[in-house]
């Protein structure tokens, strides 16, 4: 399906630079005004971008192969999506709780999973543009 085509480069794209480009401390908003910044935008594409990359297993651009033709795409719009939610998610624990007694194992696996932010970043812009150079490729 193209639709899913298109926003499986766009969705991986856009979290791609967000997550390359986001500071050590979390994002910067202000005020109401819509910027890539806004912790809302980044909820809202990182839904988006997992569903997108659930769908775009179940629907494949070519049918020639089903699964290795989008599975990198797939994967990548996943692990996009799952990073800006636990991005999120960490920014609201942190700024809801002043003290930091205990830390959980999903924050442990958060704090080792968000190091790498900037080189998942740049994996995710790579997959976009490549996905969108060579639609058809075998394993893109």
């Amino acid at each position: 399906m193209i639709q899913l085509y298109f926003l499986s480069i766009l969705c991986n794209g856009l979290a791609g630079y967000i997550l390359f480009r986001q500071k050590e401390e979390g994002t910067d908003t202000e005020g109401i005004r819509f910027s890539i910044g806004n912790p809302t935008f980044h909820l809202v594409l990182g839904i988006i971008s997992a569903v997108t990359g659930v769908l775009k297993l179940l629907s494949p651009v070519e049918n020639k192969y089903p699964l290795l033709g989008d599975l990198l795409p797939a994967a990548a719009g996943v692990m996009a999506g799952l990073m800006l939610i636990f991005g999120i998610y960490r920014q609201d624990v942190s700024a809801a709780s002043s003290q930091d007694t205990e830390k959980g194992s999903l924050d442990v696996i958060g704090a080792n999973l968000l190091q790498f932010r900037k080189a998942i970043g740049l994996a995710l812009i790579s997959v976009a543009i490549l996905h969108f150079l060579f639609p058809l490729a075998l394993f893109l």
